[in-house]
């Protein structure tokens, strides 16, 4: 495992190739290290006189435990599991979006005239056809984001002059995007929820750690110039986050084999 520090986050990396963001707090009042998992995320408060390589220890040692309070976490507050048949109402780009199901001998999905997510599956459906379901709902969720990252790549690669080696979408637990040493990106399924505005934030931040690795100063700037609003979008993932990933979590059931 390695950890990556970020302004007042680390990056755990796991070995399953997850990456989990803990929020670090130096505490006046503190004895020792501690670890805590919410809603909100998980953080890690320590004394003030600690070395950052005893954080970083701590947290390898932990990685496990931090791993499954995660996991637990997102099954508590997860929305009701989808049911082969019966429809459902589902976050879509930012927009209420009703799933319906139809009978059909290719397995197939897409979005109508009226703007509903239909699975077209083989009847009977039920949980044999389930997993059907997911893997589509997984491609077209992929194939959103994918389409929207081209044209945000057409927009602001050229302005920067960096580009990214690659794209990878991918469930996260903690992140929404990072960056890696060989200029890689990758993204969390979940934005695929989100409103395009929130997407358009991430991939713009991701775009200028091409420039700058660290969030300083000159790092914000060059995220404003490039999308003055970002600071209402990251308030919204904050506020949103957690739900958005328990969604895709029930939709495609996020960690299970």
């Amino acid at each position: 495992m390695t950890l990556a520090e970020q302004n007042n986050y680390l990056e755990l990396a796991t070995d399953d190739g997850e990456t989990i963001k803990v929020l670090r707090a130096a505490h006046p009042r503190a004895r020792r290290l501690r670890l805590t998992v919410t809603s909100g995320g998980a953080r890690v408060s320590y004394p003030p006189s600690t070395h950052p390589a005893q954080v970083f220890a701590f947290l390898r040692k932990h990685a496990n435990w931090l791993e499954r309070k995660l996991d637990e976490l997102q099954i508590e507050d997860a929305p009701p599991p989808i049911e082969p048949g019966r429809p459902t109402l589902v976050p879509l780009r930012g927009e209420t979006t009703r799933l319906i199901w139809r009978d059909g001998a290719f397995p197939h999905i897409e979005l109508d005239d009226e703007q509903r997510l239909v699975l077209t599956l083989p009847k009977p459906h039920n949980k044999r056809t389930l997993s059907a379901a997911r893997s589509l709902l997984h491609s077209f969720l992929q194939a959103q984001i994918r389409r929207d990252v081209s044209r945000l790549l057409a927009r602001y690669v050229p302005e920067l002059g960096r580009a990214p080696t690659g794209v990878r979408v991918k469930p996260l637990k903690s992140l929404w995007g990072s960056l890696d040493t060989r200029d890689a990106v990758t993204l969390d399924l979940a934005l695929a929820l989100a409103p395009p505005e929130a997407l358009k934030y991430v991939v713009i931040h991701e775009l200028c750690h091409l420039r700058y690795r660290d969030h300083s100063p000159r790092f914000w700037a060059l995220v404003g110039s490039l999308y003055p609003d970002w600071k209402e979008q990251r308030e919204w993932l904050k506020a949103r986050g957690h739900a958005l990933k328990a969604e895709l979590a029930r939709l495609i059931e996020v960690g299970e084999k």
